[in-house]
């Protein structure tokens, strides 16, 4: 199999009916503060324990196709000792990395952010594949006011993302390419669609000069809605008309799959909007999950950090994961959440 037929079979896997991709690539500051809200340690035990938790859910490869892990996690193993790259495969799931450096303040841009991490991302993403990563992804974050972001910031993360795309593609690895929109502030649902046209619209352009298959990458956005502390909140079906608009004014036909991070929306929320869209009518690519909070939130409740807890944990996952898979085919319903919480765990 050439490169091009790896990275196909490799997106083929990810974009699968009724499936998304479970976001557990936190860095380590991140799951500190996670581990923090349910008083739990961020020792290297725990997180291992947390994440062969999430992997080793019975059933999980059901409604979730691949699992982006982070560095750490990549070269550690399961409580059996089995890598967990190869667990993942075990269970049929495809493992990914998660590949920045993190972000910075983007010089003569007050108020923008950069993301780092090109250097040695070649040698890097070689090492990574070789222990089991089939693809990768890169966040882009932008901060959003009435004059956030800047030209300069939209310039500068697009070209970096379609940077990174290309690397990956070279090395026989699919990008996920992740500009997010940040929910942070107050500006209201139109701003938020007008700047994530202009983002989606200069990082296809930047995509495009960088030679990037369209057709070997999938696109990881965040949705058009309200800033956090505006007060009118858009309703869903607003939510989903705005972002499958922008989504087709800026999007080629030739992206596979279109996998949306939750970015602070609460789980149910982030569910409901995803299902909403997919009630639009069929779109040019697949309209996918890719969530991590929305999926992990109410497995760290249930975990609080106790191996007695594990399968209970997993129950959670599994549920959410559930109801995602119903939303990614235009058949979730706010009843279902009510039904799973009635819904005994197993084993009891």
């Amino acid at each position: 199999m050439d490169g091009r037929d790896q990275l196909k079979a490799t997106v083929d896997s990810l974009v699968q009916s009724g499936k998304g991709i479970l976001a557990a690539d936190e860095s380590g500051p991140t799951i500190a503060k996670r581990f923090k809200g349910i008083g739990v340690e961020s020792t290297e035990e725990n997180r291992r324990a947390y994440r062969n938790l999430l992997l080793a859910a019975p059933g999980l490869s059901a409604f979730i196709s691949g699992v982006i892990l982070y560095e750490e996690t990549l070269i550690q193993r399961a409580d059996d000792g089995t890598p967990f790259p190869e667990l993942a495969a075990r269970l049929g799931l495809v493992s990914g990395i998660k590949v920045d450096a993190g972000k910075i303040a983007l010089s003569h841009a007050p108020g923008d952010e950069i993301t780092q991490g090109l250097d040695g991302l070649a040698k890097r993403l070689g090492a990574y594949k070789e222990q089991g990563a089939r693809f990768a992804k890169w966040r882009a974050v932008y901060n959003i006011s009435d004059t956030l972001p800047s030209r300069l910031a939209i310039e500068a993360n697009a070209d970096a993302l379609a940077r990174y795309a290309a690397i990956c593609q070279d090395e026989g690895v699919v990008p996920i390419v992740e500009p997010e929109v940040l929910m942070d502030g107050g500006h209201t649902i139109e701003r938020c669609a007008e700047v994530t046209e202009a983002v989606l619209h200069e990082v296809f352009h930047a995509l495009h000069r960088h030679r990037v298959v369209l057709e070997h990458m999938l696109l990881k956005p965040s949705m058009v809605v309200a800033g956090k502390e505006q007060a009118r909140q858009a309703p869903v079906v607003e939510v989903a008309a705005q972002t499958v608009r922008i989504l087709r004014r800026t999007v080629p036909a030739a992206v596979p799959g279109v996998f949306f991070l939750s970015g602070g929306q609460t789980p149910a929320e982030a569910t409901a909007h995803l299902d909403a869209m997919n009630r639009l009518g069929p779109q040019p690519w697949a309209l996918s999950f890719s969530y991590g909070r929305a999926l992990q939130d109410p497995v760290l409740q249930a975990w609080k950090g106790q191996a007695a807890n594990a399968r209970s944990a997993q129950d959670a996952l599994l549920e959410r994961a559930r109801l995602n898979g119903a939303a990614r085919e235009g058949r979730y319903d706010a009843a279902m959440e009510d039904a799973g919480r009635q819904r005994p765990a197993k084993g009891t």
